[in-house]
């Protein structure tokens, strides 16, 4: 029966679509940390043995190497011990649980927050618990899997809308008999780095009385005057709370953001109205049947936050290597060349290549000059739009990223052999 595999591990191979994984660790500091030695943890790794400089993360602030999380970590391990033991409802919510949940509440401005372990975890729990069969859900085209498996574990009748399609969402939502609707998509798409805009879809829902659900993974910590996610980008709430004109309009929404990417952590969170989060942690199996995340990763996460809030230069920082990356990579193009840099306002920066082997072939190019930036190939994108994912970090400096457009520059118009 091994055949199987073998025969169909082939033909990924023959598709270059095999992914390979690497041993990661972050660049050996010395035993005290000074703030170059941190930015440079955030930022370079040891890969497979070999150093490299990473342009591969979702560390979009350098969150992850700050010793204010470590030292939260540390002292939470020293009270708590290292495991949760239980699920959230039988015995692994911790007071930091408790205090973390209140504190991210309080960041994106909405009533009431609810923690899960991991970011999938969250999508494909929540979507079931708010939708069934008899229901309706609405997806972008190009949300993230564990949306798409969120809602094809809810049983409802799924419509996938073409991206950014509000006509299309519109008309999908008007012939629609479903006794319950859900509009769901990604508020940053995590491979174009665009961000949805939500209050016109907030304004389709309530049209035909739908709920909307938005997953900020990307969003969450970069976007917003102090890191508060695309509600704030868009004026609708953050740490002042509700915005006047949506007073009373949220009620209909569900934010779900993960805290293992700006937040430098791990987990995620769901937050909307009492009545809406309290449904969700009675009802989401993915909540209900799991042990919970250790409290010591809560007790980061409450750092981290403080971090986000309180630390706006960090995202100013990330704002003016975009400007620069994108002004570099500019120059580096020559005209009529295939490769392309999508528009993006966000950490990410999509560079697109085409063919798979293409964009292999220019990873490798990459790696040979002590970089690294992973080739993202279907079907996590749509076929022929393979591509490198440059994510950029508060960690990164200028130099490092002038050395990232001169490489990719050298490595122009490399093709596959």
């Amino acid at each position: 029966m091994t055949t199987w595999f073998d025969d169909d591990l082939r033909t990924l191979g023959e598709q270059h679509l095999l992914r390979r994984r690497r041993q990661v660790a972050p660049w050996q500091a010395p035993a005290e940390l000074t703030p170059h030695d941190e930015a440079l943890r955030a930022t370079t790794y040891c890969v497979d043995g070999q150093e490299r400089l990473s342009f591969g993360s979702n560390d979009y602030l350098g969150l992850s190497q700050h010793p204010a999380l470590m030292a939260a970590a540390h002292a939470a391990i020293d009270r708590y011990g290292v495991g949760a033991t239980a699920s959230p409802l039988v015995c692994g919510h911790s007071p930091e649980h408790e205090a973390l949940e209140a504190e991210l509440a309080a960041l994106v401005g909405l009533p009431r927050a609810l923690y899960f372990y991991a970011g999938y975890a969250a999508n494909v729990g929540a979507i079931p618990a708010l939708v069934g069969q008899g229901d309706a859900v609405f997806s972008d085209a190009l949300n993230h899997a564990c949306i798409i498996d969120g809602v094809r574990l809810s049983r409802a009748e799924a419509h996938i809308v073409p991206h950014g399609d509000l006509a299309a969402l519109e008309a999908a939502l008007r012939s629609s008999t479903a006794r319950r609707k859900l509009v769901v998509t990604d508020a940053v798409f995590s491979m174009d780095g665009n961000v949805a805009d939500v209050p016109a879809l907030l304004a389709l829902c309530e049209r035909f009385d739908a709920l909307l659900m938005i997953d900020d993974a990307h969003g969450f910590g970069v976007l917003g005057p102090q890191g508060e996610g695309t509600l704030a980008h868009h004026g609708m709430a953050g740490v002042q709370g509700v915005a006047p004109a949506w007073q009373g309009r949220l009620d209909r929404l569900v934010y779900m953001a993960t805290l293992g990417k700006a937040a430098g952590v791990a987990g995620a969170f769901v937050a909307g109205s009492p009545q809406a989060i309290e449904w969700i942690m009675q009802k989401a199996r993915t909540y209900m049947f799991a042990t919970a995340a250790p409290a010591h990763i809560a007790a980061a996460l409450r750092a981290g936050v403080r971090v986000i809030r309180d630390e706006p230069q960090r995202r100013d920082h990330l704002q003016a290597l975009r400007h620069q990356l994108q002004a570099g990579v500019g120059r580096g193009l020559e005209a009529g060349s295939a490769w392309r840099l999508m528009p993006s306002d966000t950490a990410i920066q999509p560079l697109v290549i085409g063919r798979n082997d293409d964009a292999l072939a220019v990873m490798a190019a990459l790696d040979a000059q002590g970089i690294w930036v992973p080739a993202i190939r279907p079907p996590t994108v749509p076929a022929g739009t393979a591509r490198l994912r440059i994510s950029l970090s508060a960690a990164h400096t200028t130099e490092q990223v002038q050395r990232l457009c001169e490489a990719l520059q050298a490595a122009h118009g490399c093709k596959a052999p």
